[in-house]
C-alpha cells in the first residue's frame, strides 16, 4: 500500500510543481485572495478526473496487453530520466516564477482562465494520461487505487499551497535558490521512479 501511493505522490508531484503558466496563474490569484479557492478547486478536479482517465483507461490498457506494457514502461522510464535532467538543468539554471500583471477580477473570467491555462496546455495530457497511466500500469487492484490517491493528493496538497498559502509563498517563489532546492528534489525523484520503473520491467 505504501508503496504505490509514495510512487504515485512523487510521479504525480514532480509532475505538477514544474515552473507553468497554471502555477503562477493559481498563485497569483492566492497572493490577491481574488477566487482562489474556486482556482485551486477546478485545477484539482481537471487533474482527478484526466489522472483517473490515464490509471483506470491507458494504464489498464498497457497493463493487459504485455507486449505494450514493455514498450511503455521503456518509455515511461526514458521519459522520467529526461524530465528529471531538464529539472536538473533548471536547477542549475536557476528559475523564478511571474506573478504580476494577473489579475481577474470576476469569477468567469476566472474559470474560463484557469480551464485556459490547464485545458489548454499539451503537457497536461501528456502528465496525466500518458505517463501517470503508464507508471500506474505496473500496480494491480488497490494497489493502482492507492498510486492514483497518491498522485491526487499531491495535486490536492500543491494546489491548495499555492492557493490559501499565497502570501507566505510569493517571495519564496521569487527567489531563484527555492527553485533551484525544488528542481533538484524533482530531478532526484523522477530518476529515482525511472530506476524503480526499469527494475521492475527487468524482473518480469
Amino acid at each position: 500500500m505504501i508503496t504505490p501511493f509514495i510512487q504515485g505522490f512523487g510521479t504525480g508531484g514532480g509532475l505538477i510543481v514544474a515552473i507553468g503558466a497554471q502555477n503562477a496563474f493559481v498563485l497569483s490569484q492566492g497572493v490577491r485572495r481574488n477566487h482562489h479557492f474556486i482556482i485551486a478547486l477546478i485545477c484539482i478536479v481537471c487533474d482527478a478526473i484526466f489522472i483517473s482517465v490515464g490509471v483506470t483507461g491507458f494504464g489498464t490498457a498497457v497493463s493487459s496487453n504485455p507486449t505494450l506494457y514493455q514498450w511503455v514502461t521503456w518509455g515511461g522510464a526514458g521519459f522520467l530520466f529526461f524530465y528529471g535532467f531538464e529539472s536538473l538543468r533548471s536547477a542549475l539554471r536557476g528559475g523564478s516564477m511571474d506573478i504580476s500583471d494577473r489579475t481577474i477580477r470576476t469569477l468567469k473570467s476566472a474559470i474560463i482562465t484557469t480551464l485556459a491555462v490547464t485545458l489548454l496546455n499539451p503537457h497536461f495530457y501528456l502528465d496525466t494520461v500518458i505517463l501517470l497511466g503508464s507508471v500506474s500500469s505496473q500496480f494491480h487492484g488497490e494497489s493502482r487505487l492507492y498510486f492514483w490517491v497518491g498522485a491526487v493528493s499531491a495535486s490536492t496538497l500543491w494546489f491548495i499551497s499555492l492557493s490559501l498559502g499565497g502570501q507566505m509563498l510569493a517571495p519564496l517563489f521569487k527567489k531563484q535558490i527555492s527553485w533551484r532546492i525544488l528542481d533538484s528534489l524533482v530531478c532526484a525523484t523522477m530518476w529515482a521512479i525511472a530506476v524503480s520503473l526499469m527494475i521492475h520491467n527487468a524482473s518480469i
